[in-house]
């Protein structure tokens, strides 16, 4: 039996929230409320909803960058929340993540070569020149060039730079990229791009996705499996040409329903 590349049980994840009364107990925000699915090798799975339905949040779980209040994470068949942290340091060789905004997330006093090879620093694999050496290998696979080694984030378009994010998470060839709305804070013209790029990186490094997105085009393209979020629980998962061509559950059409679609012009 094949173990499952990443598998969610029970998820559950509550936010405390400031006292109403000095004495009456903290209110909570419930975030997450048992949320469970299983991701296969190769099977892009993606996260749909509305703002506030809990996909960062459950990004976050995933990453190991939050503990859940219950609920476990199984990444490989590695329990990702019980590992110690020199266990979860190495695990994260197998898992990155790609952020929405690429300008935030790659550090502006830093030059390219560093940032791509951050994750190869982290886990001490590889010396100063070996790291250079693969950053330029990872921009290459994603359309840049060995000279935007010494270029800063703020001489990049928007495009390039989310293409520098995803060279640093492919750096540890990991299984597993969390990508949450890479494409968000891109112009259109540029998405398109970013969609290719991620789908060749898919093939040539036998990645799979986890893609949290509003945009049910750009999950239809990528994905072979599809979650929908509201409220924090999963209230229906498909196929996507089945789910978003038939949806059942009322939410699930609404967002369908709120898709817009080009009409032709009307005739003078």
């Amino acid at each position: 039996m094949n173990t499952p590349l990443l598998e969610v049980r029970n998820l559950v994840r509550h936010y405390p929230l400031p006292r109403e009364r000095l004495w009456g107990p903290a209110p909570v925000a419930q975030a997450l409320n048992g949320v469970s699915f299983t991701l296969k090798r190769g099977c892009n799975l993606g996260l749909v909803g509305e703002s506030g339905s809990g996909k960062s949040t459950l990004a976050r779980l995933v990453m190991a960058l939050d503990k859940p209040t219950s609920g476990s994470v199984h990444l490989l068949g590695r329990d990702l929340h019980q590992l110690n942290p020199a266990q979860l340091q190495a695990a994260r060789r197998d898992f990155q993540m790609v952020f929405q905004d690429p300008y935030g997330s790659l550090d502006p006093r830093q030059k390219v070569a560093r940032i791509v090879a951050e994750p190869l620093a982290a886990q001490g694999q590889a010396s100063v020149a070996e790291q250079r050496d693969r950053a330029a290998e990872m921009l290459g696979f994603v359309g840049l060039k060995r000279s935007d080694l010494d270029k800063y984030p703020h001489e990049f378009s928007g495009g390039q730079r989310q293409r520098v994010a995803m060279a640093r998470a492919l750096i540890c060839r990991p299984q597993l990229i969390v990508a949450d709305e890479p494409l968000s804070a891109l112009d259109v013209s540029v998405q398109a791009q970013v969609i290719n790029l991620m789908q060749d990186l898919a093939q040539e490094f036998g990645i799979t996705y986890l893609l949290i997105s509003h945009d049910l085009a750009v999950v239809s393209h990528l994905c072979q499996d599809v979650v929908v979020m509201h409220r924090g629980r999963i209230v229906e998962q498909g196929a996507p040409q089945r789910l978003f061509s038939a949806p059942q559950h009322e939410y699930t059409r609404t967002l369908v329903a709120a898709v817009p679609r080009a009409e032709p012009p009307r005739s003078a």
